[in-house]
C-alpha cells in the first residue's frame, strides 16, 4: 500500500526526515517493509523515497550541509515537527519550599453529655410528663380494648392449634418424598425410586415413635396437672400458650392488638431525589457539560438522628444564595414542606453548603417552657436564653449594646417573645426597667413589680396621662444617657478602657452606672397620636435613645404589628429612621412581604428570610427568624412563658430586688413627677347642677375650669376616656338638640364601682 502522502505535498515523515536527516517509517506501511526497518536494516532504506512518479509539483532540495560534515550536527529532540525544549544547564529545584500549607485539623462537633432538654429541672419535668402521657394514653387505650383483644386470642388460638397439629402431621409423613419418588419413576431409575422408599418409611418409623412417646407424655403430664395443680398453674400455662398458639394462627393481615398512636411518615431521600430536586429547581442541568451537582459527603443521617444531610456542590457560577431564594422549589422536588429543608453555608466554598432535610417538621415541635422558671438570679452581661432552632440547637440573644425589634401578626406570639427577654433581664436585680405598653393589655402588668417606669395606652386614666408620663420618662433616660457617657468620660483609661460600660464599673459605682432595659410595646401608636407636637418629641427622644444609648447601657426591646405606614413628614421619617435602626430583629409570622420587609430589613430577603412564607397554625406560634444576632439566621421557636410563669418569675425578681436594694421608682411607689389625673371626678366637678351634658358642652367646662389639665382635650377625646371607665355614651337633649353625651349619674355609679374595686 502506499503512503497518502505520495503526493505533492510532503508528509509528516518527510518533514522529519528533512530535519534531522534521518528517515521515518511510514506509519502506513506493510508489515515486511516495517519488519525489514526495525529487524534487520537495510542500508537502502536510508535513501529518501522515489516521489518523481506521484502527480504534483517537484520538492524542494534541502540547501544544509551534506556529506561527512553533516555526522556532526547533534540531531534536535522533536515532538512531531515541534522542537523540544532542550536541557538547560543546573538541576531541578522544586515548585515551593516543601513545607506547603497545613490544613487545620477541625475537630468536629462533641455530642453533648448531658441532652439540652435535660440540663434544667423544668426539662426534666416536661420530659417524664410527655413520656407519661403516652404511656398513659397507651394504657387506657389498650385497657378498653383487652376483652376484644382475649376473644380474638382465644379465636385465633383456636387456629393456631389445627395449624399446628397440621404441621406436626406433615412433619412426620414427609409429603415431599412423594414428588421425590415421582421424579426417580419418571426418570426410569428403579434404584433411586426404592432409596427414597426405604428412607421414607425408616424416617417415618423413628418420627412416628418420637411423636407416640411426645403425646404419651403429655397426656400424662395434662393428667397429673389436672389432678395435682392449682388452677393459677393453668393460667399461667395458658398466658404462655396462647400468646403463641393466636399468632400462629391469625392472618399475617389481620393483627390483634392495633397501634394506639399513629407512626409518623418519613420521606424516603436518596441520592437520585436530591438531584432531581436541584435541577428541577434551575440549579444546574444534568448533561449540560459543566452543570451537574455533585456531592462532597455521602446521604447520610444527622447527629440527631432527626433527618438526612449531604453536602453538596453547586456548578460553577452558582452560589450559596441562589439556592437560598430556590428553597421552596427544592423542598417541592424533595417533596417535603420548605420547613422542613434547611441549608447552611460553607465557609470555605461560596458553591458548597449543607442541605439537611428533616424527617418532620421540626418548627411544629414546641421548644418547652422557659429555663427561667427555676427563678435563679441572672447576669444581663450573659445573653439570655429564647429558644431552639430548627436542629434543635439552642439560641440565646444578648442583650446589651443592640436594641431588639420583634414585630408579627396578632396572635403570632410577638408579646410573648419580647416579654420573654425582659423576664431575663427582670431576674437581673441591678437593671432598671421602664415598660411602655402601648396597646393596654394585660399582658404587661405583673412588671409592676419591678418597673421602674410603667406606662400604658394613650388616653389619661386614674393613672394620670400616659403620654406625658412617656415623655418625662423618655427625657429621664435621656438624661441618663447624657450624664452616664460623662461619667465615663472622666474616667481614666485604665479603669475604663472601651469608654464604655463593664460589669467592674457597675458594681464599682452602682448609683451612677447600671443596665437600663426600655420595653416599647406596640411603639407604633406613640407616633400616632392626635397631638402632633407630643408625636415629634416622641420620636426625637426615641431617636436619641437608639443613637446614643447602647453605648452608655440602654437597650431597647421594641414589638410593633404595623411596622409601616405610619405618621407623616417629619414623624414618618423619624419612625422610619428609629425602626430601622434596630440591630437584631425577631419576625414571627406577618401577613406580606412587605411588613416582613420592615421588621427583618430589605437586605434580608436578598437573603431569602421572608416571614410571611412562614407556617400557619397554632402549633407554629412563637416561630420567627432572628436576624442580627449572630452571623447565622436561625429559626427558632421561642420557649413559653404564659402569664402564669411570668407572674412566678416577676415574684422571684421583686425578692431579689428587695434583697439588693434596687426596687425604685413605679415598684417603690414613688412619685415619678406626674400628677395624677382623676377623670371621672374632674368630669363631675364639670357637672355642676346639670343631670346631663353633651360631649362637646363638657369638653368646653373641663377647659375653662381646669385648663392646666383639659386645655387641649376635645370632645371625641373626653369621651373615649369616659368610656374606657365605664360612662355609656347616650343621646341627650339640651337647648332642642339631641346629641351625644353622657349622664352625671353614669359618672357617679362609675366613680362608685372604681372606688370599691
Amino acid at each position: 500500500m502506499s503512503s497518502p502522502n505520495n503526493g505533492s505535498h510532503p508528509g509528516r515523515g518527510d518533514l522529519v526526515a528533512l530535519r534531522t536527516g534521518h528517515p521515518v517509517p511510514d506509519p502506513v506501511a506493510d508489515p515486511v517493509r516495517d519488519r525489514d526497518t526495525y529487524g534487520d536494516p537495510d542500508p537502502a532504506a536510508d535513501a529518501p523515497p522515489d516521489r518523481s512518479e506521484g502527480p504534483g509539483g517537484d520538492l524542494v532540495p534541502f540547501t544544509g550541509q551534506t556529506g561527512p560534515e553533516a555526522e556532526t550536527v547533534a540531531p534536535l529532540d522533536v515532538s512531531f515537527e515541534v522542537e523540544l525544549d532542550s536541557d538547560g544547564p543546573g538541576r531541578a529545584e522544586p515548585v515551593d519550599d516543601g513545607l506547603g500549607f497545613v490544613l487545620p485539623d477541625t475537630e468536629g462537633d462533641a455530642y453533648p453529655v448531658v441532652p439540652e432538654h435535660l440540663r434544667s429541672l423544668w426539662g426534666i419535668r416536661d420530659a417524664v410528663a410527655r413520656h407519661a402521657r403516652r404511656l398513659t394514653h397507651r394504657a387506657a387505650f389498650h385497657g378498653l380494648r383487652l376483652p376484644r383483644y382475649a376473644l380474638l386470642a382465644l379465636l385465633w388460638g383456636s387456629v393456631g392449634v389445627l395449624r399446628l397439629t397440621g404441621r406436626v402431621i406433615a412433619w412426620w409423613w414427609l409429603p415431599n418424598s412423594d414428588f421425590l419418588m415421582s421424579t426417580a419413576a419418571a426418570r426410569g431409575d428403579s434404584r433411586e425410586w426404592l432409596k427414597i422408599l426405604r428412607e421414607t418409611k425408616w424416617t417415618r418409623r423413628v418420627r412416628g415413635i418420637g411423636l407416640a412417646f411426645a403425646l404419651f407424655a403429655t397426656l400424662i403430664g395434662g393428667w397429673v396437672l389436672a389432678a395435682l395443680a392449682p388452677g393459677w398453674v393453668w393460667a399461667v400455662l395458658a398466658a404462655l400458650a396462647l400468646p403463641g398458639l393466636a399468632h400462629l394462627g391469625r392472618p399475617q393481615d389481620r393483627p390483634i392488638i392495633v397501634p394506639a398512636m399513629t407512626v409518623p411518615r418519613f420521606r424516603l431521600i436518596n441520592a437520585d431525589v436530591v438531584l432531581r430536586a436541584y435541577y428541577a429547581a434551575g440549579l444546574g442541568h444534568p448533561e449540560k457539560p459543566g452543570q451537574q451537582v455533585e456531592f462532597e459527603t455521602t446521604l447520610s443521617r444527622s447527629k440527631d438522628g432527626e433527618g438526612s444531610e449531604v453536602k453538596v456542590v453547586l456548578p460553577y457560577g452558582l452560589g450559596y444564595g441562589d439556592v437560598v431564594k430556590a428553597k421552596d422549589a427544592v423542598a417541592s422536588g424533595l417533596d417535603v414542606a420548605p420547613s422542613q429543608v434547611y441549608l447552611t453555608r460553607d465557609k470555605t466554598s461560596h458553591r458548597r453548603h449543607l442541605l439537611l432535610v428533616t424527617d418532620r417538621d421540626p418548627l411544629a415541635i414546641p421548644a418547652g417552657l422557659t429555663p427561667l422558671l427555676d427563678c435563679k438570679p441572672r447576669s444581663i452581661w450573659q445573653p439570655a436564653p429564647f429558644g431552639l432552632d430548627e436542629r434543635g440547637r439552642k439560641v440565646t440573644v444578648a442583650l446589651l449594646w443592640v436594641s431588639l425589634l420583634v414585630g408579627a401578626q396578632p396572635r403570632k406570639g410577638k408579646t410573648f417573645a419580647a416579654r420573654l427577654l425582659a423576664l431575663y433581664a427582670a431576674l437581673d436585680p441591678s437593671v432598671r426597667i421602664s415598660v411602655v405598653d402601648g396597646k393596654k393589655s394585660p399582658d404587661w402588668n405583673r412588671f409592676r413589680l419591678v418597673a421602674y417606669h410603667f406606662i400604658r395606652g394613650q388616653v389619661p386614666d386614674r393613672d394620670g396621662d400616659p403620654v406625658s408620663q412617656l415623655i418625662d420618662a423618655l427625657s429621664e433616660v435621656k438624661q441618663h444617657i447624657i450624664e452616664t457617657n460623662d461619667f465615663l468620660a472622666g474616667l481614666s483609661s485604665e479603669e475604663c478602657p472601651e469608654g464604655k460600660l463593664t460589669p467592674e464599673l457597675c458594681r464599682k459605682y452602682p448609683k451612677r452606672l447600671f443596665v437600663w432595659l426600655l420595653v416599647m410595646e406596640e411603639f407604633q401608636t406613640y407616633f400616632e397620636l392626635p397631638d402632633q407636637e407630643a408625636n415629634k418629641e416622641i420620636a426625637n427622644l426615641l431617636s436619641f435613645i437608639m443613637a446614643v444609648g447602647p453605648s452608655s447601657g440602654v437597650t431597647i426591646l421594641s414589638s410593633s404589628q404595623k411596622p409601616s405606614g405610619i405618621g407623616a413628614g417629619d414623624v414618618q421619617r423619624l419612625f422610619n429612621r428609629y425602626r430601622d435602626n434596630h440591630a437584631v430583629r425577631f419576625a414571627l409570622k406577618c401577613g406580606n412581604r412587605v411588613v416582613s420587609d420592615a421588621i427583618l430589613g430589605g437586605d434580608a430577603y436578598a437573603e431569602g428570610y421572608d416571614a410571611s412564607t412562614l407556617p400557619v397554625g397554632d402549633e407554629y406560634r412563637g416561630v420567627g427568624y432572628l436576624y442580627g444576632a449572630s452571623d447565622a439566621t436561625p429559626t427558632v421557636r421561642t420557649f413559653l412563658a404564659d402569664h402564669q410563669h411570668a407572674e412566678k418569675i416577676l415574684t422571684a425578681a421583686r425578692r431579689l430586688r428587695e434583697r439588693a436594694g434596687t426596687i425604685a421608682g413605679y415598684a417603690a411607689g414613688e412619685d415619678t413627677g406626674i400628677a395624677t389625673l382623676d377623670v371621672l371626678a374632674d368630669v363631675l366637678d364639670a357637672f355642676g347642677a346639670d343631670r346631663a351634658l353633651h360631649w362637646n358642652e363638657l369638653a368646653d367646662r373641663l377647659a375653662a375650669q381646669l385648663p392646666d389639665r383639659w386645655a387641649d382635650a376635645g370632645a371625641e377625646s373626653i369621651s373615649a376616656q369616659c368610656r374606657q371607665l365605664g360612662v355609656r355614651s347616650v343621646d341627650v337633649k339640651r337647648s332642642g338638640a339631641v346629641l351625644k353625651g353622657c349622664r352625671r349619674d353614669a359618672v357617679e355609679a362609675a366613680q362608685s364601682g372604681r372606688d370599691n374595686a
